[in-house]
């Protein structure tokens, strides 16, 4: 992954907009995006910091900084967030939330963030972006993934033949979605069932067209790992024609799931490579 997130940015709320129920859109600008910049991917991501209150952090505020001076509990908390657009000219960046209530931390304070509230970000990262190469695309994911697929869509060259399976808690949770290419959407709805099984059982029984495919796979880790094995192993893509990774685990809050997601990655391609042999 290119773009490693180190610039600190402190924007303002501008407005917020409840595009689903479980959906939260907030667009971000002010004079301290002035050095934001996006290069061309569509998985775009910011880390949101979340200071712990009542702790007074050195000023001016470096997490680096923080990490090097401070006990770890005194740790801001970093929430990462797909960069849904970005617009350079009126400087505003549009981020969208999955909430679920009071659960977490990013949701509720997005349910509660209003003009002129302060957000301070690290980025942005990112690695993908659709290959004009490819001859044609497959998209997949949960809702935490649906925002780089909607950016993706979009990016997407003129006429370009792609599927996506999204998977959503049920029909009123769709988003609109745009795109020059010739796509197919696929919502399923998840209902009472776990996270992920309806797309893998989708995905699974998908009648894969002839050619090269550029496939962006992301979600919950669980099915992920499902879908990646179904794709390297089952299917015989290569690793470079894949952007696929657990942008979260079930039970796992984002910290936890941070510190094990390296070793796990690791077992995985471990898993993998021995079915390949």
């Amino acid at each position: 992954m290119t773009g490693k997130p180190t610039d600190h940015h402190r924007g303002v709320v501008l407005r917020t907009e409840r595009i689903a129920p479980h959906m939260i859109r907030v667009i971000v600008g002010g004079d301290g995006l002035r050095d934001f910049a996006t290069s061309g991917h569509t998985d775009h991501y910011v880390k949101i910091v979340f200071p712990h209150e009542g702790v007074e952090y050195p000023q001016p505020f470096s997490v680096k900084q923080v990490r090097e001076t401070m006990p770890r509990e005194l740790w801001p908390r970093l929430r990462t967030y797909t960069v849904r657009a970005w617009d350079p000219d009126t400087r505003e960046l549009t981020l969208d939330f999955v909430y679920h209530g009071d659960q977490g931390l990013a949701g509720p304070w997005a349910a509660a963030a209003r003009p002129g509230d302060e957000v301070l970000m690290l980025g942005p990262g990112g690695g993908y972006a659709p290959s004009p190469q490819a001859d044609w695309h497959l998209f997949a994911g949960d809702e935490s993934a649906l925002p780089a697929i909607a950016a993706s869509l979009e990016a997407l060259p003129e006429g370009a033949k792609a599927f996506a399976f999204i998977e959503v808690a049920g029909p009123e949770e769709e988003i609109k979605l745009s795109t020059p290419g010739d796509v197919q959407v696929v919502w399923l709805y998840r209902r009472d069932r776990p996270v992920g099984e309806a797309l893998v059982e989708a995905v699974r029984a998908f009648d894969v067209p002839p050619g090269r495919v550029h496939a962006f796979v992301h979600g919950e880790a669980g099915f992920v790992k499902q879908l990646r094995r179904h794709l390297r192993v089952g299917l015989g893509i290569p690793m470079e024609h894949l952007s696929i990774s657990g942008y979260w685990r079930a039970g796992a809050d984002d910290e936890s799931w941070r510190a094990v997601k390296k070793d796990w990655n690791k077992q995985v391609e471990a898993e993998e490579a021995a079915a390949l042999t």
